[in-house]
């Protein structure tokens, strides 16, 4: 997968996140995918992993990510600054930042996501 391509599959992965699309999060995600659990600490590893906690998070808040720039890094990954909004169920805004989200990848498939502040 070219940079270009690769810049627009993130964008389109954010897209789909935002919209609660999960399947095609999840299709762009290796099996054994290794995934932050930002809202509740540690890891979460494979797809249903990831569903099940996607599906508790967003029961309780609403996230919102908007990719604000995409670079690759001479290590091979994929640095998405994000800006997140964070909502509880009702609305009220809970916190507002800009974190970046590092991608490894295995072939054109997400292997693992780490957060950096």
């Amino acid at each position: 997968m070219t940079a270009p391509d690769r810049e627009e599959s993130l964008r389109a992965l954010y897209r789909a996140f935002n919209a609660r699309d999960i399947d095609t999060v999840l299709a762009a995600m290796a099996a054994d995918v290794d995934w932050p659990n930002g809202w509740e600490g540690g890891r979460v590893v494979g797809h249903d992993a990831v569903r099940r906690y996607w599906a508790r998070q967003w029961a309780e808040i609403r996230a919102r990510g908007e990719p604000t720039g995409i670079r690759e890094r001479p290590d091979g990954t994929v640095e998405v600054g994000v800006h997140q909004v964070f909502r509880d169920r009702g609305g009220t805004l809970l916190a507002v930042g800009d974190v970046r989200h590092v991608y490894s990848f295995a072939g054109d498939l997400v292997a693992r996501m780490d957060v950096e502040q």
